[in-house]
């Protein structure tokens, strides 16, 4: 849904206000952003877990793991991913239009 309601104002007239979008051309760079702060937020949880257990400081040692692996994981993606998509393109049918 592009717009979001604020509620109505004075006169009940309800008011909406249209969310901002970043233009389509920067989708290459919000997918493996996106990919790679979900995939890393996860995958450095289960393995500081398994490392350490619960315990008081797990909580800083996985946002201290989490912020390393991102680091590296999103420079990564934008090197990997164009041979990613020619790999996928090679097992896969292309679409039907």
């Amino acid at each position: 849904m592009d717009a979001k309601c604020d509620g109505p104002d004075a006169s009940g007239k309800i008011l909406t206000r249209k969310r901002r979008r970043l233009p389509a051309r920067y989708a290459a760079i919000v997918s493996p952003l996106v990919l790679s702060l979900l995939m890393t937020f996860i995958v450095s949880f289960i393995s500081t877990l398994k490392s350490l257990g619960f315990q008081p400081s797990l909580p800083a040692m996985w946002l201290t793991a989490w912020g390393l692996s991102w680091l590296v994981a999103f420079p990564t993606l934008l090197l990997v991913l164009p041979a990613v998509r020619r790999i996928v393109d090679w097992l896969c049918e292309p679409a039907a239009r």
